[in-house]
């Protein structure tokens, strides 16, 4: 995965931002649905802000246990897209209230974990306001086409770059 398609200089104003894919022991993805929506494609990969001062790494695992339940210990780090993916929001996501306010989307950095927990462990309700409402583990290759339009681009270069991290796991049963 080369660099962002966006020169450094033009990502200071897209949210920075972390996104995990988390694996189970059959090479399947976690993928969740957006509390309270329906539809095809209102499902995506647990993300969100990174803090200032916070370490993209730290941000992943806080992220994951706030939207999830999945505590650190449940995993096992795979590997990272290096470089900032970014991707727009469109103009009628721009004019929202709350954290988007002034972005012009979002700078993501992506993390690949093993989960080495059971599906007890995934819990949704840790959050006084869940982000989601349902999950499910699906094909790597599926998430794109389970995710809003605007965001499709940005899964496909992650299931490029991620796709190893299947043979690897499925490779040991």
């Amino acid at each position: 995965m080369g660099k962002s398609s966006k020169p450094e200089q033009s990502l200071e104003l897209y949210r920075p931002n972390v996104a995990i894919v988390v694996f189970n022991d059959q090479g399947k993805v976690l993928i969740c649905r957006r509390a309270g929506e329906i539809g095809s494609d209102c499902w995506q990969f647990p993300q969100g802000g990174i803090d200032k001062d916070e370490k993209p790494l730290i941000a992943a695992y806080r992220e994951l246990y706030e939207e999830t339940g999945i505590k650190p210990k449940h995993l096992k780090k795979l590997g990272k897209i290096k470089d900032w993916v970014a991707y727009d929001f469109p103009e009628d996501i721009k004019i929202a209230p709350s954290k988007r306010k002034h972005w012009l989307g979002q700078k993501q950095k992506w993390f690949a974990m093993q989960f080495l927990g059971k599906d007890k462990h995934i819990n949704l309700d840790v959050d006084s306001s869940p982000e989601f409402d349902q999950w499910a583990w699906v094909e790597l290759a599926d998430s794109p086409e389970m995710v809003i339009k605007w965001k499709r681009k940005v899964y496909k270069k992650m299931v490029k770059k991620f796709s190893k991290f299947v043979e690897q796991i499925t490779s040991k049963l």
